[in-house]
C-alpha cells in the first residue's frame, strides 16, 4: 500500500470517528438544554466553575498523558458552547444588545468637559460641537454627573493616548453612572511649555502639568531639574502660572491655552512623538446608533481561570470582526473587567450573532456604545 491509498485509509477511518462524534456531542447539548431548563426554574446561574473543573479534570484523567492539554481544551470549548446554549435559552434573542437609540439632541446643545476654556478637551468638544454652550466642569467625574443630572446633553473626556495609552478614569466612570459613548474623536496635541513674558528658561524651578502631559514630554523634562507639579488639565495649569505671583514657573499646555491666559510659548512642540494624539469619546444618557455606526464598545468580565478571555475572544475571530483594542481594569481582588471597540455595528446580524457568543462565554457582558469616528 502507497502513501495515498494508507492516507486515504486513515481518513476514511477518521470519518467514522467523527459520524460518532458529531451526534454524541448532539446528544450532549440535549442534555445542556435540559439542564437549562432545571437551572431556569431553579434560578440557578448558568455558570458553575466547580462543575466545569470536575468535568475537564475527569475527561483529562481518561487520557493518555501526552495529550491531557489537547483534551483540556477541548472539554473547555465544549463546556463554552453548551454556556452559550443554555444562554441562548434562558435569554430571549429578541433582548437587544443595546436599549432602542435616542435622536440625536438638536438645537440649542449643552455640553461638558473637564477642565477650564483652553483645555484639549474643550477644543475637542469644539470639533465635535462647535455651536454648542461649554460647561467646563472641574473632575472627569463632574462631567459624568452632569450629564446624568440632565444638566448637560452630552460630555466630552478623553479616553486614550496614542503614546501613554487608555486613561483608566474614564472607562471606570462609564459603567459607574451607566452612561454610552455616541461619539469619538481624534485631536493631535502639541504640548509647548508656556510660561509669563520675559520668563527664560534658566529662570525657571517649576512646572505645572497634568500628569499626562508630564509623561508625553518625558524627554524634554529630563534636561531640566526642575519641580514637577501636577493639575488637573494642562489648561488649569497654563492658568496657574498666568495667575501665580511667582514668576519662576511655567506650565505644559497648547498654543490655545497660552493665548487664553496671555503666555508666551517659550519651546514648542516638546512632546516625545511628533504625531502624539488623544482619543475624546462623547458621552449621553442614552445610545444613539444607525446604520453608519462602525464602532462598538463593550465591557465584560470572565471567570478567572485559564483559557477564560481566549473562549471570549475566539467569537470575534470566528466571525472575522475586528478587535481594535482591549484594556483590562481591575474590579476586586483576581478579578478584572474588560473594556473592548471592535469595528462593527450591533444592528448587522452577523455582528450580533458574534457579540451574543461573546456574552455566553462571559460571567458579564455589556455593550456601551455603537457610533462613528469623526
Amino acid at each position: 500500500m502507497d502513501a495515498r491509498e494508507s492516507l486515504k485509509a486513515l481518513r476514511t477511518r477518521i470519518d467514522e470517528i467523527d459520524g460518532k462524534l458529531a451526534p454524541l456531542f448532539g446528544e450532549r447539548m440535549e442534555l445542556s438544554k435540559q439542564a437549562a431548563a432545571i437551572k431556569a426554574s431553579g434560578n440557578m446561574p448558568i455558570l458553575d466553575e466547580t462543575r466545569e473543573r470536575q468535568v475537564v479534570e475527569r475527561a483529562v484523567g481518561l487520557t493518555d498523558e501526552s495529550l491531557r492539554g489537547e483534551v483540556s481544551l477541548l472539554m473547555r470549548a465544549i463546556l463554552a458552547l453548551s454556556r452559550e446554549r443554555q444562554r441562548q435559552l434562558l435569554l430571549s434573542a429578541e433582548e437587544p444588545l443595546l436599549p432602542a437609540p435616542r435622536k440625536p439632541v438638536q438645537g440649542a446643545l449643552r455640553c461638558a468637559y473637564q477642565g477650564v476654556p483652553g483645555a484639549w478637551s474643550e477644543q475637542a468638544l469644539i470639533k465635535l460641537f462647535p455651536e454648542a454652550e461649554r460647561l467646563p466642569e472641574d473632575y472627569f467625574e463632574d462631567v459624568f454627573i452632569a450629564v446624568r443630572e440632565r444638566r448637560a446633553d452630552y460630555g466630552v473626556v478623553a479616553i486614550e493616548n496614542s503614546k501613554t495609552g487608555a486613561i483608566g478614569e474614564t472607562y471606570d466612570l462609564l459603567r459607574r453612572y451607566g452612561c454610552f459613548i455616541v461619539g469619538r474623536t481624534w485631536m493631535d496635541i502639541s504640548q509647548c511649555l508656556l510660561a509669563r513674558e520675559g520668563v527664560a528658561l534658566t529662570d525657571i524651578r517649576e512646572v505645572f502639568s497634568h500628569p499626562e502631559g508630564f509623561k508625553q514630554c518625558g524627554h524634554f523634562l529630563r534636561r531640566w531639574p526642575w519641580d514637577l507639579t501636577a493639575c488637573r488639565n494642562t489648561a488649569v495649569a497654563a492658568q496657574q502660572c498666568a495667575e501665580s505671583d511667582n514668576r519662576r514657573t511655567a506650565a505644559i499646555g497648547s498654543r490655545f491655552a497660552a493665548e487664553l491666559h496671555g503666555l508666551n510659548v517659550l519651546v514648542p512642540d516638546i512632546m516625545d512623538a511628533a504625531d502624539n494624539r488623544t482619543s475624546f469619546v462623547v458621552i449621553a444618557r442614552s445610545p444613539e446608533y444607525d446604520e453608519h455606526s462602525d464602532l462598538i464598545s463593550l465591557t465584560f468580565s470572565t471567570a478567572h481561570r485559564s483559557g477564560a478571555l481566549c473562549e471570549a475572544l475566539l467569537p470575534f475571530m470566528a466571525s472575522r470582526l475586528n478587535l481594535m483594542r482591549i484594556e483590562s481594569r481591575p474590579a476586586g481582588p483576581d478579578k478584572f473587567r474588560f473594556f473592548a471597540e471592535v469595528q462593527g455595528n450591533v444592528t448587522d446580524p452577523a455582528a450580533e450573532d458574534a457579540l451574543r457568543h461573546v456574552a455566553a462565554a462571559c460571567d458579564y457582558f455589556e455593550v456601551i456604545g455603537c457610533y462613528r469616528l469623526s
